[in-house]
This record gives structure tokens, sequence and C-alpha cells, in this order.
């Protein structure tokens, strides 16, 4: 099944499938501009301070079906781990980077053994969550440009590194960017805390062996300026914090 899921990752995105529409949907980098037209898909993560469009990635293969049916900021459901905290800002690059209240923000990600809600029973994915809708959510950023979501700690499965999937709307539904949020790693990092051996009294049992890291990644591996790459803090007992900034042009 990893093997079968990696192997679809990579013709999906490097585009190794015939039809026009999908081969459009998965670029590997489809940047948005900024006002000023720069298009230099460097945006502003949550170590950055410029003001420019956040990098737009793949919805796929696993995106909310349904997502304004998912109006929560507690997304787990029955699925357990360690706990994280996911804390989003958005700012608009059309008005120098200020807060923008009122958008629209979906996130979805896997559970710890690496496996998505809404799809399974195939090649992609052998065990069948098609009937249920854990780790999806949607809220409206407040004053702040905040939202906060309520989760656990993803998992991880072949081919991708950990990441959590974002889609961005205006407060009328016009669809402004779609990306992803990569976790840092290192011997310290909370990838790493999660997955060793502290993290199997939480059901994480896979390791790192086998990992892809963020620089092999086929998503995260040209983000050179960081601009996807969250903070994250806390501990096993206590659960993690992930706070990021994600620009668009709205």
């Amino acid at each position: 099944m990893e093997q079968s899921r990696k192997k679809f990752l990579k013709h999906f995105l490097i585009g190794a499938v015939s039809a026009p529409v999908i081969l459009e949907a998965c670029k590997k980098k489809d940047v948005i501009s900024d006002s000023s037209g720069s298009g230099s898909g460097s945006g502003s993560g949550s170590g950055s301070g410029t003001c420019t469009v956040s990098p737009t990635e793949t919805a796929g293969p696993f995106p909310t079906i349904t997502p304004s049916s998912l109006v929560r900021s507690d997304i787990r459901d029955d699925r357990t781990g360690v706990a994280l905290t996911v804390k989003i800002t958005i700012k608009n690059t059309n008005s120098s980077c200020a807060a923008l209240a009122g958008a629209i923000v979906d996130i979805w990600h896997c559970d710890k053994d690496g496996y998505y809600s809404e799809y399974g029973g195939t090649s992609m994915q052998s065990v069948n969550y098609s009937g249920v809708h854990f780790l999806r959510g949607r809220q409206t950023t407040d004053a702040n440009g905040l939202v906060t979501f309520t989760s656990i700690f993803p998992g991880w499965y072949s081919g991708r590194a950990t990441h959590i999937h974002v889609h961005i709307y205006n407060a009328s539904g016009t669809s402004l960017l779609v990306t992803q949020i990569a976790f840092p790693e290192g011997s310290s990092s909370a990838v790493a805390t999660v997955n060793g051996s502290g993290g199997v009294a939480y059901g994480y049992t896979k390791g790192m062996t086998g990992y892809t890291y963020n620089a092999s990644d086929n998503i995260f591996s040209d983000d050179s300026a960081g601009a996807e790459l969250a903070t994250v803090s806390g501990s096993l007992s206590g659960g993690y914090t992930l706070t990021h900034t994600i620009n668009v042009a709205a």
C-alpha cells in the first residue's frame, strides 16, 4: 500500500497523468504573484518578514470533499495521538500584509498512521475511511487574521514529509490559495520526538526509518526561503502548538 501511494504521488506531482485539468492542478509550484506582479513565490512563513504571496501547492490526492459541511475548530473526531494546536494567521499582500479578517480557512491532514479520512479501499489507501471525516475542518479568521484548530500531530507516509494541507477562500467563498505547511526537522524537533521511542506510547510506531525529509519531499524540496515551514513548540506530554503565517492576495 505504501509503495503504491509513493508511486502515485510521484506520478501525480511530476505530471505522469494524461488529463489536462489534472496536469494543471498538480503543478509543483503554480506561484500566485503579489500585487506588484513579482511572483517570486518566497512567501512569508512563520519566520519570514517578506510580504509576498505564499507558494501554491497541490490539494491532492486527498482534498476535503465537502469542506463547507465541516465548520469546526476541533477536528479530531475519534483520532488519537499527541495533541496539536494549529494556529494559522492569514495576511493580505494587497494591504501591505495586514491581517485578513473574515477569510475562510480549510485544513486537512493524515492521522498518526498516515491515513486520510473520506478516502480508502483502493491501491492508494487500503484502509477504507470513505465514510468518516476526521482531521478536516473549516474556520473563519478573526480580526487578527487568526484561525485555531485542535488536532493531533500528523503521522507520515511513504514519499512525503510531515505536512498539513490548507485551502484559503475570501469571505464570499472565492478561492485565494491552496498551500501546504511543513514541519521543522532535526534530532530535537517535534517530528523526531513524536516518531521516536517516546511517541510509541501515543501510537506512533513507524519511527523515522523510511521517512522522507523536507529536502527530498516533492513539495517542499524547493522551498529555499522556508515560506512553508511552520514554528512548532511544546512537548509530548503537554502537546505541541504549530504557528504559521500564510500570505494571500485578497
